[in-house]
């Protein structure tokens, strides 16, 4: 029986992965792990890593990816000036969301998938605009809870990242589906600590 994974020709990948694809998956450890220690930081570091990307992302025609991705370098500015503005007011930098937010983070992943694989299927040559619009969809609606600081982000973000993996490894990106695979399982400790910062808050608020 073969093996499920062609190790020799993954290590083969691996070796003739480009530079522009070691520079996009460093930029994007590096947001991540800033991320998780809720670090304004990785939004400059994600910015680097999206531009990066955004190239590799286009050759291998995952246009809903690549749109995506345009969607992350506005949300990245816009999450930086909000993270800026918060902490310079002395504002909670974390907080759940409310109703209204889920409503909209919902609307934004259905509404997203929607019209992403209508926009796929009838204006690109896209092979996968189910899976693609649904990766980038439900990204959308985490990078919009992460510009919030709201802690369901990382559950967003990491619904993404699940479906993601096969489809980058598919599409042999591989170094890129290895990345995905690193920031699912930090998404699950950053939810974690966000979740332990913010009980931590919610504690102090109520001895004062």
């Amino acid at each position: 029986m073969e093996n499920f994974i062609d190790f020799d020709l993954l290590w083969q990948q691996i070796k003739d992965t480009s530079l522009l694809e070691w520079i996009a998956v460093s930029f994007g450890v590096t947001e991540v792990l800033l991320a998780r220690k809720n670090n304004v930081l990785l939004y400059p570091a994600g910015i680097i890593g999206i531009l990066c990307s955004s190239f590799l992302l286009i050759d291998a025609k995952l246009y809903a990816e690549t749109l995506l991705h345009g969607y992350y370098l506005v949300m990245s500015i816009y999450g930086w000036a909000i993270w800026k503005s918060r902490k310079e007011s002395g504002a909670s930098q974390i907080t759940r969301s409310t109703v209204k937010d889920q409503k909209v983070t919902w609307a934004i992943a259905l509404g997203g998938w929607v019209f992403l694989y209508f926009a796929l299927t009838f204006f690109t040559d896209s092979d996968v605009p189910v899976i693609d619009s649904f990766v980038s969809a439900t990204a959308w609606a985490g990078m919009w809870l992460l510009a919030k600081r709201k802690l369901e982000n990382w559950i967003w973000l990491n619904v993404s990242n699940l479906v993601a993996i096969p489809l980058l490894f598919h599409k042999q990106l591989i170094l890129i589906s290895f990345l995905t695979l690193f920031l699912f399982v930090v998404a699950i400790f950053g939810y974690l600590d966000w979740k332990k910062e913010l009980e931590k808050s919610d504690a102090n608020i109520r001895t004062i």
